[in-house]
């Protein structure tokens, strides 16, 4: 096994972890929550395979949704987003990045490209989990609010976290 494997490993449990025992005890205005575990899904590179993507995507939805109590919630729109992440990335990198290996951070793609990758990806994940979560539009005031304040502290904190990593 390489060593990928074990930090991807290191980094899900601390991120399960995190999310389980602080982050879903936060609501920001009784609305917003932190998603901070996406970020598994954000860091694969353009050489990874797209079924370990998925895999791995599917293994936190899950690991999630056993913590938090959401039924299937965590793991449909984390495998959702980990099977569009290579087409999202795509978008964002030039030819010669795409042929060589490439792992989405500042440093590689710039700020506007980071965080318009980060962006697409979090409002995504944000929207079918909130709508999920809701399955309804009964009060569509409260599930925008969700939808737009989890994506923005989310997004906020992912950029933190990279920021640290740079």
């Amino acid at each position: 096994m390489s060593i990928d494997f074990f930090k991807r490993l290191a980094l899900l449990s601390l991120l399960v972890l995190l999310q389980a025992l602080v982050l879903n005890h936060i609501h920001v205005f009784s609305c917003a929550t932190p998603l901070l575990y996406i970020l598994i899904v954000l860091q694969f590179s353009t050489a990874q395979p797209r079924w370990s993507i998925l895999l791995w995507s599917f293994t936190t939805g899950l690991l999630m949704d056993i913590f938090s109590n959401t039924p299937g919630v965590a793991a449909a729109s984390m495998t959702f987003i980990g099977f569009i992440q290579p087409s999202v990335l795509r978008m964002f990198l030039s030819k010669e990045k795409i042929e060589e290996e490439c792992s989405p951070s500042l440093k590689e793609l710039g700020w506007l490209k980071f965080v318009s990758y980060t962006f697409i990806l979090t409002f995504i994940y944000s929207l079918l989990f909130c709508t999920l979560e809701a399955f309804s539009f009964f009060n569509i005031t409260i599930w925008a609010e969700s939808v737009g304040g989890s994506t923005v502290i989310t997004l906020l904190m992912l950029i933190a976290v990279e920021k640290i990593r740079e």
